[in-house]
């Protein structure tokens, strides 16, 4: 082909790499609406379970009643006299040390073609609190009135409890009630206190056992001035969030285990608490809190999506490769080849996402690369009239798939590992193509008449 040829070639997969773009979006768009439609089925197991799950508590209430004598001011006579007005408040304290021990089994529920993942929270939770004497009201105690105080512990959905509560309290057994009065826990439960009037410091010691369902995460407040959670499970792909880390985690193929610990130093709470109670704004003291999630890092869809985003760098290889047969070997392969070839990558990523939803990302990527590379490679060896050629083009597009394979399957090195496969590729193109005298090649093009490849229909 001549010079005036090799540019109309060009321009032509250049546009034919343009028109691709189109089924790309299009199957790009279809991941993103199943993956839609995944989460709103999600959605609905965990309104017919339970949602994720934040435990915050036990906070130790005392409401009290407290008159006050005030100057008011007569409308009629404008004389002014003394009245006793009755102020309502509560007193809250946090426990002095707060420990969570928390064994977590997880299941898969489904609907359909889709899973959501369930868990099991079988945790042991005890501590104390230390009330101080005449609950630290000394200067005007004998004003205040003190009612019935109780032990409250958010729960944000409280549907997950599996297991009758009951509070073990200085040796004693008490029920919990549903509900935990307390505007800034939110839903959870609540148990009366047999406390005394708080005349002389008090140690309680407390202690129950609860049973949590949940969906997706588990998310804890360490409320007391020295908290200790400690959490097992059988889930592999933890993912830790909120504003403390573990101290100490261990994650293997059979699950992980983790440990926090936290101090009023480091959590500032009492100080927060003050606050909510005070200005009524408590999301501060909401979001001093820290769990895990029991969502996979990389799902399907998440790997679909990132697939397609290599998209042009495998059509663009694929081309090249073509490109690099005419050159060096004086074929000619038609602009419709390359075309059929094109689409049958696109279609790739159709394939491997209709299969994922049936079979998992592992089988249905081998599936789907192995049909693609057996068609592609049967296709080139006709286009290219020679056997050998097609099946090491076929073997190049496999081991390429192949890599695709392991960028998607990391989590954390997918970055380093697409540099180093982009920059391994050009130095192969480098390597191959370092003797070859470009301008050589584009004169005996141009001398010589261009000779049509026959296509065998045997």
């Amino acid at each position: 082909m001549n010079r005036g040829m090799t540019l109309y070639k060009l321009g032509v997969i250049g546009l034919l790499i343009l028109l691709l773009l189109i089924p790309l979006m299009m199957i790009d768009g279809l991941i993103q609406d199943r993956q839609n439609r995944r989460n709103e089925v999600l959605h609905d197991i965990a309104r017919s379970s339970s949602f994720s799950q934040q435990l915050t508590g036990p906070l130790l209430i005392v409401p009290y009643r407290k008159n006050t004598r005030v100057w008011k001011l007569n409308a009629e006579s404008q004389q002014r006299y003394l009245d006793t007005v009755e102020e309502r408040g509560r007193l809250y304290f946090l426990p002095e040390h707060f420990e969570l021990n928390g064994t977590v089994q997880t299941e898969v529920r489904a609907r359909g073609i889709y899973e959501a993942r369930l868990y099991h929270a079988d945790n042991q939770i005890k501590g104390h609190f230390v009330l101080p004497r005449h609950f630290g009201l000394e200067d005007d105690f004998d004003s205040y009135q003190f009612d019935e105080p109780f032990l409250a512990v958010g729960i944000s959905d409280v549907r997950g409890i599996e297991n009758a509560l009951k509070l073990r309290l200085n040796g004693e057994e008490l029920d919990f009630v549903p509900g935990t009065h307390v505007p800034l826990l939110g839903e959870g439960v609540s148990a009366a206190l047999p406390v005394e009037s708080g005349a002389d410091q008090s140690r309680l010691d407390f202690a129950f056992d609860l049973r949590l369902q949940g969906t997706g995460q588990l998310q804890v407040t360490p409320v007391g001035k020295s908290s200790t959670v400690n959490l097992s499970a059988d889930w592999p792909h933890p993912s830790f969030f909120g504003n403390y880390l573990p101290t100490r985690r261990e994650v293997s193929e059979k699950g992980f285990t983790a440990s926090w610990q936290s101090s009023f130093f480091s959590t500032n709470l009492q100080e927060t608490l003050n606050r909510c109670t005070a200005d009524q704004v408590c999301q501060e003291f909401k979001d001093r809190s820290f769990g895990v999630s029991f969502i996979s890092p990389v799902d399907q869809y998440l790997k679909a999506d990132r697939s397609i985003k290599y998209s042009l760098l495998f059509i663009w290889l694929t081309f090249a490769g073509f490109l690099l047969f005419e050159v060096l070997r004086g074929l000619a392969v038609h602009p419709v080849q390359y075309a059929l070839v094109g689409a049958s990558l696109a279609l790739f990523f159709l394939l491997l996402l209709s299969l994922s939803e049936h079979l998992g990302f592992g089988r249905a990527y081998l599936l789907s690369a192995a049909a693609c590379v057996a068609l592609i490679g049967f296709y080139v060896c006709h286009v290219l009239g020679n056997v050998v050629l097609g099946l090491g083009f076929g073997l190049g597009l496999a081991i390429l798939y192949a890599l695709l394979y392991g960028l998607l399957s990391a989590e954390d090195y997918a970055l380093l590992m697409g540099s180093l496969l982009l920059f391994g590729l050009l130095m192969l193109f480098m390597v191959l193509t370092r003797k070859l005298d470009w301008y050589a090649i584009l004169q005996r093009a141009a001398r010589a008449p261009e000779v049509p490849i026959e296509v065998n229909h045997e």
